[in-house]
């Protein structure tokens, strides 16, 4: 005999399922973020191809398919000084498949763009301090003959005739030249670039007379000759260069900048998928071909823990703000 109704029967049957799915569901759910990454990746780089930061994240990407059997697709959304592409992630789907490799220009942006549309300490969660290399004034070898002593004169005989391409207003080229102006006493045109890429091809070609650009992006270009090194920021000379003097040498103590690469994931991702990046992009940093890849663009891999990290995005947004205000550096 049927102990239920039919209709009581058939909520019983409902609710004996929907418990059974959700039982099913939850170990499943929790395998999915334990298996981070299950599908591609995207990495918004916010900068055009060629420039420093896709000279890091290039060989992450490849190394990161090599270690986990998936994708890690560079999306290069330039323009704004990096700030767009900084828009475009902080409003990307918090899952762990959207992350954000910016720069120490974000830690600029601030004070240069008043209007800024997203936080990078609110809107982001700091996940990594991929890259750290110091700044290197490069010049068209044509443009610009001798050593850093002729450059100098070469500069002061003449004051707002020679230029200098950055990748964009507010970015660290643009804040190095205009450093080097206060401490140099010179005077020498800023031209803004959509990205180091493109800044670096006008360098090469003879457009721009020099850079004040990251060594990730410069360093084959010195290497292939088609530029040329006259100094490395800092008290001492970079172990890839080291027949270039760096600006304590030359008379600059105080010039000191440098360009370091830094991963975050949009605000409200959740924290064991955070985990699970931190520990692949912690695995990556200990290949061969990436300590490799970053020696030979004199950089270093960062050693911060996620906290430390924030905590260090925090301080560069303190100081470029002070330089900023100290420089009078303002948007092109």
């Amino acid at each position: 005999m049927n102990r239920f109704p039919n209709t009581a029967r058939r909520q019983w049957l409902q609710s004996a399922a929907t418990a059974g799915l959700a039982w099913a569901a939850a170990p499943l759910t929790a395998l999915a973020q334990a298996r981070w990454p299950a599908k591609p990746v995207t990495l918004i780089v916010p900068f055009p191809a060629g420039g420093g930061t896709d000279a890091f994240a290039r060989p992450l990407s490849a190394q990161f398919a090599k270690l986990t059997g998936t994708q890690l697709v560079i999306d290069n959304r330039g323009g704004a000084g990096g700030t767009l592409g900084a828009s475009i992630a902080a409003k990307a789907q918090p899952d762990g498949y959207t992350l954000f490799m910016g720069a120490v220009h974000h830690a600029i942006a601030p004070s240069m763009y008043p209007k800024l549309d997203y936080d990078i300490q609110k809107d982001f969660i700091p996940l990594a301090l991929v890259a750290n290399v110091p700044q290197v004034l490069v010049v068209n070898p044509k443009n610009v003959p001798g050593d850093f002593k002729a450059f100098l004169a070469q500069v002061k005989a003449n004051p707002g005739k020679m230029n200098y391409g950055s990748a964009g207003g507010g970015t660290s080229h643009h804040l190095a030249g205009e450093l080097f102006k206060q401490q140099t006493n010179t005077f020498i045109t800023h031209i803004p670039y959509r990205g180091a890429g493109p800044a670096l091809q006008d360098l090469m070609a003879g457009s721009v007379d020099m850079m004040f650009d990251g060594l990730g992006s410069s360093a084959g270009h010195i290497k292939g000759g088609r530029i040329k090194a006259l100094m490395v920021s800092g008290n001492k000379r970079n172990p890839a260069f080291p027949d270039v003097p760096c600006a304590a040498e030359l008379g600059l103590p105080d010039y000191t900048v440098t360009t370091w690469y830094g991963l975050w994931a949009p605000k409200g991702t959740p924290a064991d998928v955070q985990a699970r990046i931190v520990e692949e992009v912690t695995r990556l940093s200990q290949a061969d071909e990436i300590k490799t890849s970053w020696a030979n663009n004199g950089a270093e891999f960062g050693k911060l823990t996620p906290a430390q990290f924030g905590a260090f995005v925090a301080a560069e947004v303190k100081r470029w703000a002070a330089v900023v205000k100290a420089s009078g550096a303002k948007l092109d």
